[in-house]
């Protein structure tokens, strides 16, 4: 994804490097902590529950807390957000990236 890229290029100057997780493209911190994931056509961002970042992140059309098992038992930190909502991704990740340290 396209959108995905630009987050790596935008974010390189701040210590951020593309990995994987669980075989999904991951944007990771200079310690190696995971921030975004790739995952079909969204990107999943560690948001911390309560934040502003977080309640703007799911009150977006299509966007839900992250289940990646469909168990019903989601990730309440992470959450999914539609590729239609790309113009924010660079926010959203900052904002994970800003909460990592």
């Amino acid at each position: 994804m396209d959108a995905f890229d630009a987050l790596v290029d935008e974010l390189a100057g701040r210590g951020v490097a593309a990995g994987q997780l669980f075989g999904k493209p991951t944007l990771k911190n200079a310690n190696g902590k995971a921030l975004a994931s790739l995952f079909g056509d969204a990107v999943v961002f560690r948001l911390v529950a309560g934040s502003p970042e977080h309640a703007e992140a799911l009150g977006l059309a299509g966007a839900e807390l992250f289940d990646p098992g469909g168990s019903g038992r989601a990730m309440k930190d992470w959450v999914v957000v539609p590729a239609a909502h790309s113009d924010r991704f660079v926010r959203f990740a900052t904002a994970a990236l800003d909460r990592l340290g």
